[in-house]
């Protein structure tokens, strides 16, 4: 009974590829809250500054996360080793290479090899990027294509909505503390992904479907995928309000890893489905 629930809700759907379901959503969700809880406990005992710097030098991290899933999704990794690059493996697998350099970046540093690890924590991500990009590349040079009129359109579509949105919250809503650089990584990152989603289903010449619970549903009932900026604004900017108020009672490290989270949601999924549709896979 109980192997027959884990399977049709979590190993299934991951040896499958099948479309989540509010069961393993909600188990996902609530592995995030305690991983965002966990890290905070661990990096606050290790002595690291969870501040802005350290947030802005994990985004390469951020955007290896979507970019390895792309790999699994070329087939490049036989079965059954795929499924270390799905959801939620592929959670462990990012923040085994994010910690190991952060620690190597941390330990460098104390033995005054480097003056800044920040600094080499973030260039440890973009190598690892720019090493996983360079696989990807060759594959869509030797097995389908780089389309990248996908890329400037895609790109397009989230810089021109993300400043109209950023604009509304500055001197629409007077929200003058969405000069925070956070806040603008945070909308960006969901309007990508809501772009590349949007773009996916309604524009691209191949067949991409939403495999989120909330957003296929939403797609379903208005016949179109562009209703996901409607739903990712009735999402982030309640959200961004009530994370300022939590920045000025709360504690101030924590907020950090909580808007880190609510970047890694949006700008993760958002990579993958960009770079996915650029090599047509």
């Amino acid at each position: 009974m109980i192997w027959d629930f884990i399977y049709k809700y979590y190993v299934g759907p991951i040896l499958n590829g099948e479309p989540y379901t509010i069961v393993d959503t909600l188990t996902y969700a609530i592995i995030l809250i305690l991983a965002v809880y966990l890290v905070y406990r661990w990096l606050k005992k290790t002595g690291i500054d969870i501040d802005t710097e350290f947030i802005v030098s994990t985004i390469p991290f951020v955007i290896l996360g979507g970019i390895l899933r792309v790999v699994e999704d070329t087939g490049i990794i036989p079965r059954p080793w795929n499924v270390i690059l799905v959801t939620p493996f592929i959670f462990f697998v990012v923040f085994f290479i994010t910690v190991t350099i952060l620690v190597l970046a941390r330990t460098m540093e104390k033995k005054g090899l480097i003056t800044s690890y920040t600094k080499s924590y973030a260039a440890g991500g973009i190598c690892v990027c720019i090493l996983t990009g360079a696989l990807l590349a060759y594959y869509g040079i030797t097995e389908t294509q780089i389309a990248l009129n996908v890329l400037i359109a895609i790109l397009a579509m989230a810089t021109v909505s993300s400043a109209a949105v950023w604009g509304l919250l500055r001197y629409g809503f007077k929200w003058s503390f969405t000069d925070n650089i956070l806040y603008k990584l945070l909308i960006f990152g969901h309007l990508l992904d809501a772009s590349a989603t949007s773009y996916g289903i309604d524009l691209h010449e191949l067949t991409y479907v939403e495999v989120h619970v909330v957003g296929s549903h939403l797609i379903e009932a208005t016949g179109t995928a562009f209703s996901m900026f409607a739903l990712k604004l009735a999402v982030i900017i309640p959200a961004i309000y009530v994370l300022e108020m939590y920045r000025k009672e709360g504690d101030s490290q924590l907020w950090h890893l909580i808007i880190l989270a609510m970047i890694v949601v949006g700008m993760a999924p958002g990579t993958r489905d960009l770079v996915r549709m650029i090599l047509y896979v």
